[in-house]
This record gives structure tokens, C-alpha cells and sequence, in this order.
């Protein structure tokens, strides 16, 4: 990544004109756009984290367009993955606030959400996300390259450029989604082996437990050992620190917001009590402050950035510019914000405010432009979304409670607002790392943008139903669906109009996350591991393990395109789909017909098994990998 701008040379030359926006590549770009979103939704709820569909997405539609329809058109696959991979952008903004308003649906404090107001909400949020980035390209894409690597874009434009990899490469996803899909049955579908694996350690009174799900070991994998060792380190910190010294100390007091003794708590209902009435309020505060220190941390680069955008503005889709050079004309991006903003304000499905309006341009504009900074340096895996969201609620719901627009209705406002620029910020980062493959590969960034447009509202029409469906399925804010950062926002809103937290132990987590910081490790995946049931981290660091096997077997440790990542990105697609299917199936009342839990039980040793099954499955994927490698560069010597 060397190369300014004035030597940089794309694949395609500016004046070579091939298949790009293509009914083809529409309609793939659609489906996966549906696939990925649906499957990250699902896991998002379940875990609090996503992954990028970026690179599947590249693999699959070089799968299918080179291979399938034998055509040879490098744009084309491009434009797929592009609008493929806005599906999953879109979800992971969505289920971070959204579920919040079904939550105090079933607390009685509002109506449930309809999927009009979710679908308009995700429409606003996915549009504005995709507008802002535009005026961004030149500054950021263009001007910063060599300085910015966005890395999943520059791996996707290494994954495209492989041309005959594709094919191969494909397979790996398609044969993590089959295995994955087929775990998740015995799991849930079937019920013949467990979903958590627990061993109780009474001496200390805590557990030790590990999910037995694909997608988590397939999470931990692609995040690599490093975040799922601080992961794993925030649940190590809960249950066999916080939660031992919470039942040690305080046997026999009441302490809110529990209504028995501590120690009752822990008599009737294990350890998962005590992390559920205590622990999740140390790391929603250990979360909140981990999102606003990267904040505080990014503020140079923010101002900066901010600068650089309003300069670059000046210089976007200037008139006869190359082909490699066309943006949407700034005036229509001008005019699609301005309607935007007054669709926010005025229709009633939206319980958002003119002031409320206002704050989504400044906050949107402003995270849109530091999102698509930061995905460009440390990649979208480690975008602080959930930070800025945090710091967008805590800030308009204070405004909002000054104005007067407090209750329900504030609360909704301020969710609302949430849900947007969260939104924005996830579809900001995702067409940064779009448009710099395309960048790389030499696409016009104006088809791109417009494809990005696509996905947004295909995503936005489909993430209505999933969110319905997968409530009416388990309910979020249960075992199943922990939605772990939707219920941080709730507790935010509430925190801070009604303030009926519990803020001791909310500052417990505050404290907790300043010294992480001082020990110079990242917040966020610590407190999020804090935050979340320790079987969730448990497995996660299992697929972290994998990895750092593998890494050190192969000696290269950011095969970003290797049989590994792809893999497990189709075992977490897998899982996800399968999810919904379960969903779709405990929704209409025929799941208990496919459950054979009375019958067969394989019980604790079964869940073992099954999950060295997946494991082994990992390992052989990531093995044939290497192999393929060292044969391709012994022949090439």
C-alpha cells in the first residue's frame, strides 16, 4: 500500500468500459444482501457482534458468475458484494437499538413496534448512511490512499483479483453453511444434545459453561486469539471475580435490583442470576465508558477528518470527470438528505421530532465521516458503532428530557435517534470499504454507490420481519436473544430520564474499564465479554484457539482470504439461516414435531462431542487451505 494517488493504477482502466451494473449482478447482490442481513440480525442478538459479508459475498459471486455462467467480469462480481454486503451493514446498526422498543412493549411502557415504523426507520438510517459517505469518497478513498488501508476492502479486491480461486474458495463457504446448518438442527431444531455445556464449581459458587453453536466458534476464528482472549478475559472477570465477591461479601443482604438476599439468589437460581441482576449492570457502565474513551481517544482524527470532508466536498463528481471519477451529483445527494430529514420529522410511524431531526444531520454527518475514518484504520470488525450510538443517546436524550419530551414518547425519540445513527454509521463504514475495493479494481464509484442504495432499502424492507419474527419466536432479552447492546441502550434511555439505575454498580463498570485503559488494553471487547453470559466468550475463545493454531502452523497470520475465514463465515451464515427457519417453524406452532428431546438425550457428552465435531471441522477446512498453498508455491519455485 505504498503507492500515492498520482502512480496508483486500478485493474480496469478508466477508459475500458465493462459489465458492472448488470440485472445479474442486481439480483445476486439482492439475495445475498437478504442472506447476510437475516444471518448477522440473528447473530448480533444472540452474541452482540457481527461480521463482515464483504469477502463471502466477493467469493460466492465470483463462484457463480465465473464459474456458473462462465463469464469473465471482475465489475459485475464487485457489484454483487457491494450490494450484498450493505444487507449485513444495515442489520448490525438495526439490532443494536430496535429491539429496545419490543423490550418495552412487553414492560407495557409503549405499543410494539410495527414494520412500518421499523422499515421506514432502517430505510432513513441505510439512505443517509450511504448519502454522507459520498462527499467522503474523494477526501477519504481517493486522496488517503496508501495512507487509509481499509482492510476487508483491500482483502475483497485481493479475493475478486484471484480470479480462479473464486471457484474454490466458494466451496469452503457453502460447505461452512451445510455443516453449520446441520449442527444448529441437533442443537435446536432437533434437541438431542444441549446448547450450553455447564460445570458448576460450587467452592467458588460460579460456573464454567461453553454454547454448543457453530457461528460462535466461527465469530472467535475470524476475530482472531487477541479479541477473543480480552473477550474471554471480561467473562473470566464476571463470573469468577465479581460474582464470587458478590455472593461471598453480601450473603445476607438485599441489594436492588434484587428483592431476596444474595445468597437466596444464588441458592434458588445458580450463578446466571447473579450475573443477571448484578453483572449486566457493571458492564453496560464498563461498555458505556469503553465506547465514550474511544470517543475522547478519537477526537483528533475526528476533527481532522471533519476538516478534510467539508475540503473534499468541493472536488466530488466535478463535471467530465473519468468514469473512475463519477459520484452521484452533490446536488441530488443534497436534495435525498434534505427529504430524508423531512420524512424523519414528518411522518407519524417515526417518533422522532424536529429537534430530533436536527441532531440525526449533525450526529449523522459527523459519525458518518469518523466511521468511515476509523474502518479505514483498524478495519470494520473494530468500528466502535455501539460507542458512538451510546454517546448519540445519552446526549439527545438529555436534550430531549430539557425540551420537555420526556415519558414514553421521549424515550421512543430518543431510541429512534439512536436506531438511525447507528445505521448511519455501520452503512458508512461498509460503502467505505465497498468503494475502496472498487477503488482498487477500477468500478465507478457512481454504480456503486447506487448499488449501495439498493441493498439499503432490499435490507430495510426485510429487517422488519426478521426482527418481528425472531421476537415471536423467543422474545429478546432471553437466553436465546440476549440482544445484549439493544438492552444497554434501553438502560441508557431510562437511566437517564427516569435515573433508576442501579449507579453504583453501573460506576463499579466505569472504574473497571478506566483501569483496563491505563493497563493500554482495548475496552470494548473486555466489557462486552463482561457484559455477556461467560459461555458465549467460552466459545468464542475456542475458535480464537483455532486460529492462533493455525496462524502458527502456516506462519501467516492475516490470511484474510484464506479457507478459514471463508469457512467460518459460511458457519455463521449457516447458523443464522438455520436460526430463522427455527424461528419461522416455533412461530406457526410445528417445531415441538421435529423436537425429539423426549425420545433421545445425549445429555453433557453429547454436547462434548458435538462441539470437538466442530472444531475438527474447523481445522480440516483451515488444513486444506495451507496445504493448497505450499503445493501453489512449490510449483511456482
Amino acid at each position: 500500500m505504498g503507492e500515492n494517488k498520482k502512480d496508483f493504477k486500478p485493474y480496469v482502466p478508466a477508459e475500458k468500459i465493462t459489465p458492472e451494473f448488470t440485472f445479474t449482478s442486481i439480483i445476486m447482490g439482492i439475495i445475498l444482501a437478504v442472506v447476510f442481513g437475516a444471518a448477522n440480525a440473528y447473530l448480533g442478538l444472540r452474541v452482540g457482534m457481527t461480521v463482515s459479508a464483504s469477502i463471502p459475498a466477493a467469493v460466492i459471486s465470483m463462484g457463480v458468475i465465473r464459474l456458473i455462467m462462465r463469464k469473465d467480469s471482475i465489475l459485475e462480481s464487485n457489484m454483487v458484494q457491494t450490494v450484498g454486503s450493505a444487507g449485513e451493514s444495515l442489520a448490525a446498526g438495526a439490532i443494536f437499538t430496535m429491539p429496545a422498543i419490543f423490550l418495552w412493549a412487553k414492560e407495557g411502557v409503549t405499543e410494539s413496534p410495527s414494520m412500518v415504523t421499523i422499515t421506514l426507520i432502517s430505510l432513513c438510517g441505510g439512505i443517509l448512511g450511504v448519502l454522507f459517505m459520498i462527499p467522503l469518497r474523494n477526501a477519504l478513498i481517493v486522496k488517503e490512499h496508501g495512507v487509509l488501508p481499509y482492510p476487508e476492502g483491500t482483502a475483497c479486491a485481493e479475493v475478486l483479483l484471484a480470479g480462479e480461486e473464486g471457484g474454490s474458495s466458494a466451496k469452503s463457504v457453502f460447505a461452512g453453511m451445510g455443516l453449520a446448518a446441520l449442527f444448529k438442527l441437533i442443537v435446536d431444531g432437533f434437541k438431542v444434545v444441549p446448547g450450553v455445556v455447564t460445570a458448576n464449581i460450587k467452592a467458588l459458587k460460579t460456573e464454567l459453561s461453553a454454547e454448543v453453536y457453530p457461528a460462535l466458534i466461527g465469530v472467535g476464528y475470524i476475530c482472531g486469539p487477541k479479541i477473543a482472549s480480552y473477550m474471554l478475559a471480561g467473562g473470566l472477570l464476571g463470573w469468577f471475580v465479581f460474582i464470587p465477591a458478590i455472593v461471598t461479601f453480601g450473603a445476607d443482604t438485599v441489594l436492588y435490583p434484587g428483592t431476596d438476599t444474595i445468597m437466596n439468589i444464588y441458592l434458588e437460581n445458580g450463578a446466571g442470576a447473579i450475573w443477571s441482576y448484578y453483572i449486566r449492570y457493571i458492564g453496560a457502565g464498563m461498555v458505556a465508558a469503553g465506547g465514550i474513551i474511544s470517543l475522547i481517544k478519537s477526537m483528533p482524527l475526528i476533527c481532522s477528518t471533519f476538516v478534510d470532508a467539508m475540503k473534499g466536498m468541493k472536488s466530488s463528481g466535478e463535471a467530465g470527470a473519468k468514469r473512475t471519477e463519477q459520484d452521484i451529483n452533490m446536488k441530488a445527494v443534497l436534495v435525498g438528505v434534505f427529504a430524508v430529514i423531512l420524512l424523519i420529522w414528518l411522518i407519524p410511524q417515526i417518533p422522532v421530532s424536529l429537534i430530533g431531526a436536527i441532531l440525526i444531520v449533525v450526529f449523522g454527518f459527523f459519525f458518518g465521516a469518523v466511521s468511515s475514518r476509523m474502518v479505514g484504520l483498524v478495519g470494520s470488525s473494530n468500528n466502535p458503532v455501539s460507542g458512538m450510538a451510546i454517546a448519540t443517546l445519552l446526549f439527545s436524550t438529555f436534550i430531549l428530557k430539557l425540551t420537555g419530551d420526556t415519558g414514553s414518547h421521549g424515550m421512543l425519540g430518543a431510541i429512534s435517534i439512536g436506531s438511525i445513527i447507528c445505521i448511519v454509521t455501520a452503512m458508512a463504514g461498509d460503502t467505505s470499504q465497498d468503494l475502496k475495493t472498487g477503488y482498487i479494481l477500477g468500478a465507478t464509484p457512481k454504480k456503486q454507490q447506487i448499488g449501495e442504495l439498493f441493498g439499503a432499502v432490499v435490507a430495510a424492507l426485510t429487517i422488519g420481519g426478521v426482527l418481528i419474527l425472531l421476537d415471536k419466536a423467543w422474545g429478546f432479552g432471553t437466553t436465546e436473544l440476549a440482544a445484549p447492546q439493544a438492552t444497554l441502550m434501553k438502560m441508557i434511555v431510562e437511566g437517564v430520564m427516569n435515573g433508576n439505575l442501579p449507579w453504583a454498580l453501573v460506576f463499579i463498570g466505569i472504574f473497571t474499564a478506566v483501569v483496563v485503559e491505563i493497563l493500554g488494553i482495548p475496552v470494548l471487547p473486555v466489557a462486552i465479554g463482561l457484559y455477556l453470559p461467560l459461555e458465549l466468550s467460552t466459545t468464542i475463545m475456542i475458535g480464537g484457539i483455532i486460529r492462533w493454531f493455525v496462524d502458527k502452523k502456516s506462519k501467516k497470520a492475516n490470511n484474510e482470504a484464506g479457507s478459514g475465514i471463508l469457512f467460518c463465515s459460511g458457519m455463521i451464515a449457516g447458523e443464522g439461516l438455520v436460526g430463522i427457519l427455527l424461528a419461522i417453524l416455533a412461530v406457526v406452532g410445528v417445531d415441538s414435531k421435529i423436537d425429539f428431546s423426549g425420545s433421545i438425550n445425549l445429555g453433557t457428552i453429547g454436547g462434548i462431542v458435538l462441539l470437538v465435531a466442530m472444531i475438527v471441522c474447523v481445522k480440516i477446512f483451515a488444513k486444506n487451505k495451507n496445504a493448497s498453498a505450499k503445493e501453489k508455491e512449490s510449483s511456482e519455485k
